[in-house]
């Protein structure tokens, strides 16, 4: 496979972009190579600068739904352009969107549209800590809830693949404001608020984790967090940026039927377009500026064209109820094809094979895959036409897009492989 121009860009970059990347996870740094540089995407499907096509199982980290450009989402981009880009005031196309995630997701009474999903979980701690007047916040190891100071504090995915257990610049203060504990354990959930109860403002959690892969919730997890936080006049956050409207119309916390206070939103909101949301029960969300005390504020905060794009899209998946079967199941027809010794773990269109035999459900049990395997078998896929996540502990994607063909090639590829 011809990579000549991805590495020119790539040595270009380097000189001015640090690591060439903009964001970490692209450096294929826990898989070695040089990172494809994309010029174009179409269905299921992307090109490269040097013209290779790939079978797409990233979608943009899970906005893709519906596939690249899709043609009613750029339609709706184009024609909100031709009026403005930009105007730092209101517009209806806000409130058609805050009402059509108001319908759909099942605890969300009020919602405030962001940039970034970073932007939608410092927000939400933010509103936890200015509601319930507490300092605490209880994060699980291998979630990542973005690049927020206090929640890099034992994150999962591109923390994880490069080995870092925090990051630089984070004070200690800040972290001491976070408790973090092994995803699924009740026992350390329990314990946590039995010593720190009334200090703790809320607990955020990734309802299906997709940050250090495809990590489903044990049974009585989060229904044990739900009443836990009740109990003791804790927030609970469920961070639905990867989840929401994936999953199903309601995300994970419809598919699970647990009411969160808050809920932050991102990736398909904006159909590709960067937006974002937190929102939840409407006497918490009065206490956000100008209604109430605890300010967020942001320029490009609801702009036209991403916003037309959520619409959009948000429109389409309200009224084509199938888009879940579909993209589900040519998730289940690309699982099935798992090399041996590698645990398999999948809701609905999101899916990790995971390389190591045991189940993975926290992230000491995703800690013992076997990465250097996988970067294998992600160059394998690679050289066949297949774009699989370059880390081990991202999620994959599958869009309504993925056809037959797709889905023929891919199991195809991975049926090939050989370790």
């Amino acid at each position: 496979m011809n990579t000549k121009r991805s590495e020119e860009l790539f040595a270009r970059a380097q000189q001015r972009i640090p690591g060439g990347v903009n964001s970490p996870v692209r450096a294929f740094r826990s898989v070695g190579g040089t990172p494809r540089f994309l010029r174009r995407g179409s269905g299921c499907r992307i090109t490269d600068a040097d013209g290779n096509t790939y079978v797409d199982y990233i979608c943009s980290w899970g906005p893709l739904i519906l596939g690249h450009a899709f043609p009613p989402v750029a339609e709706a981009v184009r024609e909100a352009l031709e009026n403005g880009s930009s105007f730092g005031a209101p517009t209806e196309r806000e409130v058609e969107l805050a009402e059509r995630i108001c319908a759909a997701v099942p605890s969300v009474e009020m919602v405030r549209l962001v940039n970034s999903g970073t932007e939608a979980t410092m927000s939400a701690l933010r509103l936890a800590r200015g509601f319930t007047g507490r300092t605490l916040t209880v994060k699980f190891e291998g979630c990542y809830h973005g690049h927020v100071d206090s929640l890099l504090v034992k994150a999962g995915s591109g923390v994880a693949t490069l080995g870092i257990s925090g990051t630089a610049g984070v004070p200690e203060e800040f972290a001491r404001t976070t408790i973090a504990l092994p995803y699924n354990s009740v026992e350390a959930l329990e314990a946590a608020f039995q010593r720190h109860g009334g200090e703790i403002a809320a607990v955020i959690v990734e309802p299906v984790v997709g940050n250090m892969g495809c990590v489903l919730p044990q049974p009585g997890f989060l229904e044990a967090m739900r009443e836990l936080c009740t109990r003791h006049g804790a927030l609970l956050i469920f961070d639905e940026v990867m989840t929401g409207f994936r999953l199903s119309l309601g995300g994970a916390q419809q598919i699970y039927g647990i009411r969160p206070d808050l809920t932050t939103l991102g990736k398909i909101i904006g159909g590709g377009l960067p937006i974002a949301a937190y929102g939840g029960r409407a006497d918490v969300m009065r206490h956000v500026a100008p209604s109430g005390g605890v300010y967020q504020a942001g320029t490009l905060s609801g702009n036209p064209c991403a916003v037309a794009a959520g619409i959009a899209m948000l429109k389409h998946l309200a009224e084509h109820s199938g888009v879940y079967e579909r993209a589900a199941a040519a998730a289940e027809a690309v699982c099935a094809a798992a090399p041996a010794g590698v645990t398999v773990q999948r809701a609905g269109s999101m899916f990790t094979f995971f390389f190591t035999d045991r189940s993975v459900n926290s992230w000491e049990d995703a800690a013992t895959c076997d990465t250097q395997r996988y970067a294998a078998f992600f160059h394998h896929l690679l050289e066949n036409g297949v774009y699989f996540p370059p880390s081990q502990f991202e999620a994959a994607f599958v869009s309504a897009a993925h056809d037959d063909a797709a889905v023929e090639q891919t199991v195809a590829a991975i049926r090939s492989f050989r370790s």
